[in-house]
């Protein structure tokens, strides 16, 4: 005898249904991101581009020198038509957040030219996301049925994601304060090392001028007294 199959529930096929929705979307977000971490040479300027299609779209920027020097660099940023957006000057790290009003490529360049021959190490990422949230949201606030809830997990899963950008960000920051920190370690103790060097040897060459001079003022007094 031969059970009957069963077919599976609305609810599961509606489950299944916006978790495959929601994913499809969070994979074919319109968001790119580049995170690098860059050796700039002395007297180097290296430049990198980001691509924009369509006008309107938001590019963020955040660099952070991690060592060389004393942790800064210039920063220029332009346009496709060359039209400068950021200018910085001997600065650690930034974070900003630029409306692309032209299309073509944006580029991002460091500069270390007021170093000799120290080099700079420096993370930075660059996102370019296609902001159409606040319509959407609206509209997906009014639907309902199950289209509403996959796009209620579409929502939650954007912000899910950007709270781990968020935790990215944050995570960047304190590895460069620790860097910086373990730097200046680095620095205090080799600076505490050739000071005690330095104090040692002058106590050695003190004590060794104090002998002679002791030695030639007891050798002058012997003659002159034979």
């Amino acid at each position: 005898m031969t059970r009957p199959r069963t077919m599976p529930s609305l609810a599961a096929v509606t489950i299944l249904a916006m978790t495959l929705l929601s994913w499809s979307l969070l994979m074919s977000s319109t968001a790119e991101a580049t995170a690098l971490t860059y050796n700039v040479g002395a007297h180097e300027r290296a430049c990198f581009y980001a691509w924009s299609d369509v006008p309107k779209k938001k590019i963020a920027f955040y660099f952070a020198v991690q060592s060389g020097g004393s942790f800064d660099i210039d920063v220029d940023v332009r346009d496709p038509k060359q039209k400068q957006m950021l200018s910085l000057e001997k600065e650690r790290q930034g974070d900003f957040v630029f409306t692309a009003n032209e299309v073509g490529e944006y580029s991002f360049c460091f500069s270390n030219d007021m170093s000799t021959f120290a080099e700079k190490v420096v993370d930075f990422d660059i996102t370019v996301e296609h902001e159409k949230r606040a319509a959407q949201l609206e509209a997906k606030e009014k639907g309902t049925g199950p289209q509403a809830h996959a796009d209620a997990m579409d929502e939650s899963l954007f912000r899910l994601t950007g709270e781990l950008a968020r935790i990215d960000r944050m995570q960047k920051h304190f590895r460069t304060r620790e860097n910086r920190n373990f730097s200046t370690v680095i620095s205090t103790e080799s600076r505490i090392f050739w000071f005690s060097l330095t104090e040692s040897a002058m106590i050695v060459g003190m004590a060794m001028v104090q002998v002679y001079v002791v030695r030639t003022f007891f050798s002058g007094s012997r003659r002159t007294h034979v």
